[in-house]
């Protein structure tokens, strides 16, 4: 298999025959083996009528259909497990992305890249949502250490080695780009069209902006500071235990001058914030003892492995040579 295609979908029978069409006549286009993988997320809607029609009149369509809605994360997991292509697409179910726009994101890989994301440079969203998302994607891109525009973008091409590697749950599909970059895949993005929504409704409201946060630091944990949780918890104690020892050095060498001693708000203050230094670094010591029993025999991620061979099998290769 050339190519897999896994969409999400959920309340989305208008678009579906639409998007199947612009499906289709994108991946005749490049030639080869392709399937669709259709994953219904508990749609209440005709959705699911309309994919078992897609699937009576195509050998090329498969469809995956939770009793609930799991959200996207769970949706893009399933398609991903039942992908068989060497390269996997993923793509939106509303119309808003352009199937004939996969060659670009197909050339990207080409140059050596493992992940390529579409960037809605020109977005056709309601400004609030534009405004909201461009603030996401800068916080995500300074704390991951990724400059990528648009993280959330469905549209995406992967190598299939990618979607084998990555655990996607939860709503951590926003963050695909940022689990795979930690991998140690390399990962790029292409500019794409971005249409209005033609049919229904978004499915996101705002409060995913928050969740989307709660989302990166977790994100930060599983990946950049999976190992070492004390780093993190300890840089945050220390400040915390260096602003609470301020104000005790300087009573206290009021004190050695005569001074007299008396409790003050701002002793209290101090105090308050040596305790709470204490039990954050409480905290990242006991992350970092859980994290120490799960690294016993951890999960890497290797690029190549070349086995030992024999003198024989040596030899022959040359002759071949």
């Amino acid at each position: 298999m050339d190519f897999s295609v896994v969409i999400p979908v959920y309340n989305e029978e208008e678009s579906l025959p639409e998007l199947f069409d612009a499906l289709e006549s994108a991946m005749r286009e490049l030639g080869g083996e392709y399937e669709y993988i259709f994953v219904d997320d508990g749609s209440v809607d005709r959705s699911l009528a309309v994919l078992r029609e897609l699937h009576q009149n195509s050998t090329h369509v498969k469809v995956i259909s939770f009793r609930r809605n799991y959200g996207k994360s769970a949706a893009l997991s399933v398609g991903f497990k039942q992908a068989r292509g060497d390269v996997v697409i993923t793509i939106d179910a509303d119309l808003q992305d352009d199937p004939s726009e996969i060659p670009s994101l197909l050339r990207k890989l080409d140059e050596g890249v493992d992940l390529v994301s579409g960037w809605k440079r020109n977005r056709q969203d309601p400004w609030t949502k534009v405004f909201l998302s461009r603030i996401f994607n800068y916080v995500t891109s300074v704390i991951s250490g990724f400059r990528l525009h648009d993280f959330n973008c469905g549209f995406k091409a992967y190598e299939s080695n990618v979607v084998r590697s990555i655990s996607v749950y939860g709503e951590l599909h926003r963050f695909i780009p940022v689990l795979a970059g930690w991998e140690g895949y390399k990962v790029d993005e292409v500019r794409v069209r971005h249409f209005k929504r033609k049919y229904g409704k978004s499915k996101y409201g705002r409060k995913r902006i928050l969740n989307g946060f709660f989302d990166l630091i977790t994100v930060m944990f599983v990946t950049r500071r999976a190992m070492n949780p004390l780093h993190f918890f300890g840089r945050i104690a220390i400040v915390l235990f260096v602003i609470g020892m301020l104000p005790q050095v300087y009573f206290f060498f009021q004190w050695l001058g005569g001074a007299g001693l008396r409790v003050r708000p701002i002793m209290l203050g101090g105090f308050v914030m040596i305790i709470v230094a204490l039990h954050i670094a409480s905290i990242g010591l006991l992350a970092e003892l859980i994290s120490a029993r799960s690294a016993r025999d951890p999960n890497y991620i290797f690029k190549e492995f070349l086995a030992g061979r024999s003198e024989s099998q040596i030899g022959e290769s040359k002759e071949k040579t």
